[in-house]
């Protein structure tokens, strides 16, 4: 796998954090969560385990602090998920471990960044997509802004920026030989991921109100309709050739419609549109759809994905041995693809004594860390 060889300390946080190390993790670089102690060795779902080992300590300890930098001499990646200041008040800042390891890459992925006003305050995926200008543009028609459940900030500005920005930095490494400290955040992440926004501002694109341009529901061509079933089916069809075919599945005539491109009579078109796709199932609608350029397709629920012709053709899937199903890592290297785990995710603290042995630290030093609480170790209890 591509990333095989690279070591990354993912320090134990919430959603982005967890999510950028697994994609690394997918793609194969060695992953060890460093989790808080006294969580009982239990499973937490928010940490996006896949791959990764669990190694448990307690940094509010002298101890715990000297354990993560002995780790972080030998390590490629860290990443840290907290408030500026945080790991400086810890002694574990950028300057402390490059001193020590100047090959680190150290990642910071944080909320609203490492200074500024904000830098400091708490929030969440709602915040980050405020600050950023986005939200202001995300919401139905004569609605408040809403935000597109937590994955555009915090997965997508965060973990999934900050994911690249470390393969970019080791990548850089390969040239320099020296690490350097990514600050990576949900608020200019988010931002830069709507940079077509911006650069289209000026186009007429946004020039209406959310919920009425072409993009973002306003446009007959562009929404969803509910079906005969209760199901919805998304239309997409913006360029001509491709609505001259959705209006041909739906079995009207252009000449008795208005201008696709008239704004003002896009409420009237919408009406006649909806008429028309709540006359048959989804089924029915895919049926006709299908194989066309029409854009035109089902809204699937997480069930029904499972199923559908085109996600198991490409093996878009795949299942863990509990047979949960989750999405195949993404984009497909042909070469060197990843190759997910499909074990169980780890129980926290589960591998603390391994992974000291391979850093080096003696059977000694462990059972004295084990006795002081510095660090846990849990095993999975057996299934009688």
């Amino acid at each position: 796998m591509a990333l095989r060889g690279v070591c990354v300390l993912e320090l134990a946080g919430l959603a982005p954090g967890p999510f950028c190390g697994m994609v690394l993790a997918d793609f194969g670089a060695q992953v060890i969560r460093v989790d808080r102690v006294g969580r009982g060795g239990g499973l937490d779902v928010s940490t996006l385990a896949r791959g990764k080992r669990s190694l448990a300590v307690d940094l509010k300890q002298p101890q715990g602090v000297q354990v993560l930098r002995r780790l972080c001499m030998r390590a490629d990646v860290l990443l840290e998920p907290f408030r500026q200041g945080v790991m400086e008040k810890l002694q574990l800042g950028p300057e402390v471990l490059h001193r020590e390891n100047p090959k680190l890459i150290y990642a910071r992925l944080s909320g609203f960044g490492q200074s500024g006003k904000f830098s400091r305050m708490a929030g969440h995926d709602i915040n980050y997509l405020a600050l950023s200008g986005v939200l202001s543009r995300l919401g139905g028609n004569g609605k408040n802004p809403c935000p597109p459940l937590n994955l555009l900030a915090d997965f997508a500005g965060g973990g999934l920026m900050c994911s690249l920005g470390i393969v970019i930095a080791l990548f850089e490494r390969t040239v320099s030989g020296k690490g350097q400290v990514i600050d990576a955040n949900m608020v200019e992440g988010t931002a830069y991921l709507s940079s077509f926004l911006w650069k289209t501002l000026k186009t007429g694109l946004w020039e209406q109100p959310p919920g009425q341009n072409i993009l973002d529901g306003g446009a007959p061509f562009y929404t969803t309709y509910q079906t005969a079933d209760g199901g919805f089916m998304a239309v997409g069809a913006i360029e001509p050739q491709f609505y001259k075919l959705l209006l041909k599945g739906l079995g009207l005539n252009s000449a008795e419609l208005p201008n696709q491109m008239n704004m003002a009579d896009w409420p009237e078109i919408k009406k006649k549109f909806a008429a028309v796709f709540a006359t048959k199932t989804k089924a029915e609608w895919c049926q006709i759809f299908d194989g066309t350029d029409a854009c035109v397709t089902p809204v699937l629920s997480f069930e029904e994905v499972a199923h559908h012709d085109h996600p198991r053709e490409r093996g878009s899937f795949i299942r863990d041995e509990g047979q949960d199903l989750s999405p195949r890592p993404a984009p497909l290297l042909l070469r060197t693809p990843a190759t997910p785990s499909l074990q169980r995710d780890s129980i926290i603290g589960e591998h603390s004594k391994e992974i000291l042995e391979e850093f080096g630290f003696s059977q000694k030093e462990i059972d004295e860390l084990t006795s002081a609480k510095v660090i846990e170790s849990h095993k999975p209890r057996a299934n009688l």
